[in-house]
């Protein structure tokens, strides 16, 4: 059957008000995204985080009436509605749409990410078994693939790597596929560990070969290699501990840090790094260099 689609731009503050107002006028589901139109995978337990910039999505039976509708909440959130879009909608395959969205991506020369349900384009490549699910992390973001970018050009042999924020574990994963032989995990959130983990042995990891713990238990060992995907502020507090990860002569990969916050990560770690020149993508950038 067709549905009725409303769509709004919110702020996170906005969000509980407008789900729950949503839900009561008869919205058959309520989707969280931001504004690049990707599903939230990662909540923290008990909570939902949210983009600064959020749209939610909500379905209603094709018959809504529209303008009752938009009426309806108003009253019951005692105002103009935010910015929204209505539009009346085909039924499809839901799930299949979802799965169609998510093709097999090259990364590099060796390196592809490709979902269980497709084929490997290239078999004797090295492929890394990864679906959406738990945590962030699926390549399709541009620091995820700056990241990845950077591993497939690493000599990673006989390396130790350290993944600072390791989400669904997609960075130490690859790194253990392209020749490392061990790598660490740490993360804040008891789901990206579990994400991690099950990610792992869909690739076939071992657990001694990818511990993961929470930043309390991680040990102070430094690795050859460290990649940090998290955010600008965070990279910039934490460069201290980040930096005593890091073995003298190894390497470091920094993303999840927009065009204009580059110059103040790259303050953070000149002292410490010969940092290269920093590789931009669609408004993000990855800052790496090795440790004096």
């Amino acid at each position: 059957m067709p549905w009725l689609q409303l769509r709004l731009a919110i702020t996170p503050e906005q969000a509980p008000t407008y789900e729950d107002a949503l839900l009561e006028v008869g919205a058959v589901s309520v989707t969280f995204m931001d504004a690049e139109d990707q599903p939230i995978f990662e909540p923290d337990l008990g909570t939902t985080p949210l983009w600064s910039h959020t749209h939610l999505l909500a379905l209603f039976e094709a018959d809504t009436d529209a303008d009752a509708l938009v009426a309806h909440l108003q009253l019951l959130t005692d105002g103009d509605l935010p910015e929204h879009q209505i539009e009346h909608i085909e039924d499809q395959d839901w799930e299949r749409s979802w799965m169609d969205g998510f093709a097999p991506m090259r990364f590099g020369q060796r390196l592809w990410i490709v979902p269980s349900w497709h084929e490997a384009p290239e078999p004797d490549a090295v492929n890394l078994l990864l679906d959406p699910g738990l945590a962030f992390g699926t390549g399709t973001h541009p620091t995820t693939s700056l990241c990845l970018q950077w591993l497939d050009a690493q000599p990673l042999e006989g390396c130790s790597v350290l993944d600072f924020g390791c989400g669904s574990g997609i960075l130490a994963i690859a790194a253990l596929l392209l020749g490392a032989p061990r790598a660490v995990g740490t993360d804040i959130d008891p789901q990206a560990l579990e994400a991690s983990r099950d990610n792992a042995q869909r690739n076939g990891i071992a657990d001694e070969r990818f511990p993961v713990y929470l930043p309390a238990d991680l040990p102070q060992e430094p690795a050859d290699v460290v990649v940090a995907n998290i955010l600008a502020g965070p990279l910039v507090s934490l460069a201290p501990q980040i930096t005593s990860l890091v073995k003298s002569g190894g390497r470091l990969a920094l993303s999840g840090i927009l065009a204009e916050q580059a110059d103040e990560v790259r303050a953070a770690y000149a002292a410490d790094f010969a940092l290269d020149p920093t590789a931009v993508q669609d408004g993000w950038v990855r800052i790496s260099g090795v440790r004096r």
